[in-house]
């Protein structure tokens, strides 16, 4: 267990599915510095929400720069540097995170914790492109010496879901995704029969979503619209409430499984459960190629009694 003060970057960048599978090593550096300042490095979209974590004591918002926008690379070097950052885990492991580690002065580099050439704590696993997003963290971070995982936790994750006036007894349906990766979306006539087949056994279904997938709403009539207005700790309050989710591989999955509502995730082929299925107490998975081809009875068998 490290000892004195210390201060400790993190570099995960996003994105949202990404940074809910990063809870438990956020939750394993944090106990394995105890006493240090930690800091993390994230986009601006994810900067307001991880202020509310009880991880961090600071958040620094990655203006992502390309190489060839000089004075913004210049602002980011001075802020790495003014960090006088001991040790980095970088847990975002790319292109740009590495290029990070080659931002601060060569001379005083900090232990770093990634796959950066020439970095103090390199993961050397062979298989680590091939492995579940939250176990290659955990052998990373192993590598990096740590060794104690407390369990992921979104318990201080709340919202104000009364407002709603929702009933008991009710389903949450996600049924949208990244705009650029349509492919990764069940058919909003499924959601809308699976939403009709729920009501009739007393289950009112919410629909939930982004802003930017509000139209998906009036495709799924037998549902609740919340789709545009709930927070991140709305979708955490809903997620214990629930008797269960269903919805595509997106982001809003990962939070709802990891605030422990039993969770099915769809999968087409256009992404690989094996490394990014959500996590949680209870999570099933559903796979096919295209998922045209799944149908609401291949969803209903999986359901939690």
């Amino acid at each position: 267990m490290s000892t004195g003060r210390q201060n400790i970057l993190i570099v995960k960048l996003g994105a949202f599915g990404n940074i809910i599978l990063s809870l438990a090593a956020f939750a394993a550096i944090r106990a394995h510095h105890p006493d240090a300042k930690i800091s993390v490095l994230t986009s601006k979209t994810y900067a307001g929400w991880l202020r509310t974590f009880p991880c961090f004591d600071e958040v620094l918002v990655d203006p992502r720069p390309e190489w060839w926008d000089l004075p913004t690379v210049r602002r980011l070097a001075r802020m790495l540097a003014g960090g006088h950052f001991s040790r980095v885990y970088d847990l975002q492991t790319s292109k740009r995170s590495s290029w990070y580690f080659h931002l601060f002065p060569a001379k005083r580099r900090p232990e770093w914790s990634g796959i950066a050439f020439g970095c103090s704590h390199p993961d050397r696993d062979p298989n680590r492109n091939t492995l579940h997003d939250a176990v290659r963290q955990i052998g990373q971070l192993r590598q990096a010496g740590i060794g104690t995982f407390p369990p992921a936790d979104l318990s201080w994750c709340t919202g104000d879901t009364g407002r709603f006036n929702l009933p008991a007894g009710i389903a949450l349906l996600v049924p949208g995704s990244s705009p650029q990766r349509l492919a990764k979306r069940w058919p909003a006539a499924r959601y809308q029969e699976l939403a009709t087949r729920l009501a009739g056994r007393g289950i009112a279904s919410v629909i939930l979503g982004g802003a930017a997938e509000k139209g998906l709403a009036a495709s799924i009539p037998a549902g609740i619209d919340l789709i545009g207005q709930t927070s991140f700790g709305d979708l955490c309050d809903l997620a214990r409430a629930a008797r269960f989710a269903v919805g595509n591989d997106t982001g809003p999955m990962h939070l709802i499984a990891g605030a422990g509502c039993p969770s099915i995730t769809l999968f087409s082929r256009d992404s690989n459960p094996m490394q990014c299925a959500p996590a949680g107490p209870w999570t099933r998975y559903l796979q096919r190629p295209d998922l045209a081809d799944l149908t609401v009875d291949d969803v209903m068998k999986e359901l939690p009694a």
